[in-house]
């Protein structure tokens, strides 16, 4: 007996030296807290990564130090100016202080119910102090609504981690809707300020080309009348030429300018269905019978 003892006594003293140190070391990743609790009461919370040891009768609860996203449920809220609008939002959120949680919470399941009641009462409050057309408008300039969750999440984050030690990063409206009683109200509001724009686009259209017509009318007329003072101009230099022309071929020919003369004068007068009666003393009949040699 004593024997089998001897046998098995170094097996036993190192599985109980495996065990006692399975119970008094434990290791901390990057992405975790660890709280160590003696007989179910918090004592003090692990944040180095690494290997670390603690009493055998004491315990190592591990939390998830990452950013955590909630997505409450859609709910109805009513702004200043009495419009309901259903807000879908999401909440990013992390274990701050894991004491402080484990006392008030517990669990991730149970801080998302309390995040929830604050995130509500908040937007609640903050949409409750808004007029519609801050929140949804064409005109960006009016649109509040950034600055309104920029605010809200200043205050649930420093509500969330002074009563449960949870750090709330950021509060933001994932979705925005309208209950059906209230979209065609708004529909017709947005058609109407966009169809004041497009009047108020339309008009400086019209203006604009009112003065490039005016402009391009009187470019025109300056034009045409610098033409028509230039072909004046032309037409009378051309008369004169063709004045002194006549005069130089009259003054050298006389009586075959006349000749050439009567028959521009027969061109304008006869065509092949012209018929003429002459008398005998007529000076185109002489023309016609003895030329330009008639007497």
């Amino acid at each position: 007996m004593i024997e089998r003892y001897r046998k098995y006594s170094p097996a036993a003293a190192a599985a109980a030296l495996l065990i006692l140190a399975w119970l008094t070391f434990f290791s901390v990743r990057e992405t975790e807290f660890v709280l160590v609790t003696q007989f179910g009461k918090p004592l003090y919370t692990v944040a180095d990564a690494g290997l670390h040891a603690k009493w055998p009768f004491q315990s190592a609860t591990y939390f998830d130090r990452r950013l955590r996203i909630y997505n409450p449920r859609p709910s109805e809220f009513l702004t200043r100016d009495k419009k309901n609008l259903v807000i879908e939002s999401y909440v990013a959120w992390r274990i701050h202080d894991p004491k402080r949680f484990v006392e008030t919470v517990g669990d991730p399941v149970a801080a998302e119910m309390r995040l929830h009641d604050i995130v509500w009462s908040g937007l609640s409050a903050a949409l409750g102090n808004q007029d519609l057309e801050s929140i949804v408008s064409t005109n960006l300039e009016t649109v509040k609504a950034g600055s309104m969750l920029d605010r809200l999440s200043t205050l649930t984050g420093n509500a969330a981690l002074d009563q449960y030690g949870i750090a709330v990063v950021d509060v933001r409206i994932k979705r925005l809707n309208l209950p059906e009683q209230n979209k065609q109200s708004v529909y017709a509001r947005m058609r109407a300020e966009r169809e004041r724009i497009a009047r108020q686009y339309r008009a400086e259209g019209e203006e604009q080309a009112l003065s490039i017509r005016a402009d391009a009318d009187r470019q025109k007329e300056e034009i045409l009348s610098v033409a028509y003072k230039e072909a004046e101009k032309i037409k009378g230099e051309g008369d004169a030429e063709a004045t002194r022309t006549y005069n130089q071929a009259y003054s050298r020919n006389p009586a075959f300018y006349k000749l050439l003369r009567t028959l521009d004068a027969y061109k304008k007068i006869f065509d092949d269905k012209t018929t003429a009666i002459l008398s005998s003393d007529s000076e185109l009949l002489k023309v016609l019978m003895h030329g330009g040699g008639a007497k």
